[in-house]
């Protein structure tokens, strides 16, 4: 019987190596676990979390002017980015601490370090230069963002050094259309700095609904964002103070900082993966089935580094369903239909299940929709308006997809993606009695389809 210093190691500290080696551990494997920067991964460390806090900071400008609507008046305001970065950096070292401290009190033994894969069965580490066995291996090293070679891009920032920018940029240019991007050109833009976000695509946020597309282009525009599509950069150059931005079109943009978010790449470079016989796709991501098996049995991979569903709720599902199969005698593969998520533009969006193009390209739908300001904004004076919309199967009744723009549509659409991954019809919504005064009920009384 072939003996090993661990039954499982893991390759990466964020959400879902996290939770596969927290779990594999409490079902008495014996577990190690390498991270060569922090642990909490992207998300934790300089995704989703500190995103939100500056979400959170952002959004004070426009809490400020509908306070005057509501009586409030205010005294002379300003802001001070270095505190909020230290109050965010705060706020990361003790959620770094709270990750390490339940890895540990779960029985993981860390290694704070970079590791590869030396063999099917066989990590080295880093740090001491050394090389451990192991029955199983989890690579879940996650992503890196992905810079275009354009001339002058290391003039560049991307998201991982937006969070710890020394002073807020006066004037900011933001390269890309997908989350990453849609999200910062509001944070940037909500804090006070003059914000272009420019796209080469007809419009941004591809793979949502068209209608919500539309919708939050509006509203950002509306709130300050100078929204350019159908554009790319050609160079960037350094003048002086300044970055000089050249422009595919023509334009010509003064800028203090630019800023890439134009995606992200699996971080599979060199771990050593194809030399043990691990396949990759084109784009870098570990090939893994159902189970999250790669083509070397002993090789496992969860998270964003298998490029399936790029989100940190994924990963950890994907984590668990590893740690049931290989350890708790529980073959458990991840669910990713029907998974419900959130973009936290100016304004916020939550979607969840197909959009009207995905279902109209299945069948026949219905659409019932409604566009309302809001009762925060009728008195503030704001004309921004709220969106909610239903896609409804026409034969089967069943609720295909819910898309909603405004406040608090995070957190509406969490509990309407349970109706929607039960299989609700539309007649099950209808029998739902409306929460009253509020946004959220417009989704419960949209009585007449509009397509």
């Amino acid at each position: 019987m072939t003996s090993f210093d661990y039954d499982l190691f893991v390759i990466g500290g964020g959400s879902g190596g996290v939770r596969a080696a927290r779990m594999s551990a409490q079902m008495g494997a014996r577990v190690g676990l390498a991270e060569e920067h922090r642990f909490g991964g992207t998300c934790v460390i300089r995704g989703c979390v500190p995103k939100k806090l500056l979400v959170y900071a952002a959004s004070f400008a426009s809490a400020f002017e509908d306070a005057a609507g509501f009586g409030w008046t205010l005294g002379q305001r300003s802001f001070d980015w270095t505190k909020l970065i230290a109050a965010k950096d705060a706020e990361i070292a003790r959620l770094e601490g709270v990750y390490a401290r339940n890895l540990d009190a779960a029985g993981v033994e860390l290694h704070r370090c970079r590791a590869t894969v030396a063999g099917p069965h066989e990590v080295r580490l880093a740090g001491n230069d050394r090389a451990v066995t192991a029955k199983h291996i989890l690579i879940a090293t996650g992503g890196a963002p992905f810079v275009p070679d354009v001339p002058g891009a290391h003039h560049a920032i991307t998201s991982n050094e937006a969070f710890d920018l020394p002073h807020l940029p006066g004037r900011v240019a933001v390269i890309g259309g997908g989350y990453i991007a849609s999200e910062f050109a509001g944070i940037f833009n909500g804090l006070g700095a003059q914000t272009t976000q420019i796209y080469r695509g007809k419009l941004f946020l591809r793979g949502f609904d068209e209608e919500v597309r539309l919708h939050v282009a509006e509203a950002m525009r509306a709130r300050g964002v100078d929204l350019r599509f159908g554009d790319d950069v050609a160079a960037i150059d350094r003048e002086g103070d300044h970055l000089s931005l050249r422009l595919t079109g023509g334009d010509v943009l003064a800028v203090d900082a630019v800023m890439y978010a134009t995606g992200r790449r699996p971080a599979t470079r060199g771990l050593g993966l194809e030399e043990a016989g691990v396949r990759l796709t084109e784009g870098g991501a570990v090939e893994v089935d159902g189970f999250s098996q790669s083509a070397v049995p002993s090789i496992y991979a969860v998270g964003d580094v298998t490029d399936r569903l790029a989100l940190t709720p994924v990963a950890i599902r994907e984590g668990a369903a590893f740690a049931e199969t290989v350890f708790g005698g529980r073959p458990t593969q991840a669910d990713h239909s029907d998974v419900a998520t959130a973009v936290f533009t100016q304004p916020e969006i939550g979607t969840v299940g197909l959009t009207e193009e995905q279902a109209r390209a299945e069948g026949p739908v219905e659409i019932y929709r409604a566009a309302f300001r809001p009762m925060m904004n009728t008195i503030s004076g704001r004309d921004e308006r709220m969106l909610m919309k239903l896609v409804v199967a026409k034969d089967s009744r069943r609720v295909l997809g819910v898309h909603v723009v405004g406040p608090s549509a995070g957190e509406m659409i969490q509990l309407a993606g349970i109706a929607v991954k039960m299989r609700a019809t539309k007649e099950d919504f209808d029998r739902t009695v409306a929460v009253h005064p509020t946004a959220a009920e417009e989704l419960v009384t949209l009585r007449d389809p509009v397509a």
